[in-house]
């Protein structure tokens, strides 16, 4: 179970999952006061609420500030003040001459709930949260978040292309490398490290796959088309590389020209985000950690979890369904 109260990245990711946002709002018993489209509510509301005194709540405003205002806390004042005033005046038990409010929107009310210990309703409510987002995951996917990454539109034209990219790569290796038939899989590798730091067999361990299970139908969108890339940029390398010294290459050339592939300063931009992406999806979503990019895992964003767990979020089996045309190019993918 995640301590919400040790770690802002799984706050933030439960901040951000949409999904779970709508169920909570509309099953808890919390209320407040519906203004320009969210429900807003007074620090005596929340303190009654979760049944702590103003200093507790001064003491985490102050800690947690940059937190709970980039989730909603705000200040009221001027004009907004005057007007929220009006609207609520029988239900705010505040001095008429206030100059300004301080005001916790759902999500902030949320966040802050997820950070209190004092609170035994906060501890309560930690636990309510993290059943709900195993409930909505288990709804949305049978309880297997294997193949989530399938979800997304993108997907299905991105695995449709990879094995043509792939053709190429293996291709170049069998033309331009002296070397024996485990070069395919050995460069595989290579490049799976040179993207996300683990080999095939490192991958599939970390997300508990079967031996003969394709690691790549498990991959985002993202991650297939750089993995693309670097393929058809290796397999032209090596094409010019052969030409020029009018012979096939040996491992050890490959190796030093991947490498010098790699570091390349057009990749950083793409490296950064496929490991950021690759580290943060599966860890909000598959809850998984691949050590080696641990570093990179962020929140995951409002939009990503619409893309995966959202209304237009699909099994690949039921996009290809909408579109017969694509039936057959799903059947070779799953033959493959």
């Amino acid at each position: 179970m995640k301590d919400l109260t040790a770690s802002s990245i799984d706050r933030q990711n439960i901040l951000n999952n949409t999904i779970v946002l709508e169920y909570l709002q509309t099953n808890l018993d919390v209320k407040g006061m519906f203004y320009k489209e969210q429900y807003l509510f007074t620090r005596q509301q929340v303190e009654e609420y979760f049944e702590i005194d103003k200093r507790t709540t001064d003491r985490y405003l102050t800690q947690y500030e940059e937190e709970l205002r980039q989730n909603g806390y705000i200040n009221l004042k001027g004009s907004s003040l005057k007007d929220f005033k009006t609207r609520f005046k029988d239900v705010l038990k505040i001095d008429s001459k206030t100059s300004q409010l301080s005001l916790f929107n759902f999500r902030s009310f949320l966040n802050l709930g997820m950070l209190l210990t004092e609170s035994e309703k906060a501890s309560r409510l930690r636990s309510k949260i993290l059943d709900i987002v195993i409930d909505t995951l288990n709804q949305k996917l049978g309880g297997s978040t294997k193949f989530i990454n399938q979800r997304e539109e993108d997907f299905l034209a991105a695995t449709i292309q990879e094995p043509l990219y792939h053709k190429e790569f293996t291709r170049a290796l069998n033309l331009y490398l002296e070397m024996g038939n485990y070069k395919y899989a050995y460069y595989k590798d290579a490049i799976y490290k040179a993207i996300f730091k683990e080999d095939a067999n490192e991958y599939k361990s970390i997300l508990q796959l079967e031996e003969k299970e394709n690691e790549r139908n498990t991959m985002y969108a993202e991650v297939l088309r750089l993995i693309a890339s670097f393929e058809i940029g290796i397999a032209d390398a090596m094409r010019d590389k052969s030409i020029q010294l009018n012979r096939k290459l040996t491992p050890e050339e490959l190796d030093v020209l991947i490498g010098d592939f790699t570091k390349q300063r057009l990749w950083i931009p793409l490296l950064e985000d496929v490991r950021t992406k690759m580290a943060s999806r599966d860890y909000g979503l598959r809850n998984t950690i691949h050590l080696n990019l641990e570093s990179y895992i962020n929140a995951m964003s409002s939009h990503d979890y619409e893309k995966f767990l959202g209304q237009k979020s699909k099994s690949l089996i039921e996009r290809v369904l909408e579109s017969p045309e694509l039936l057959d190019v799903f059947k070779r993918l799953k033959d493959r």
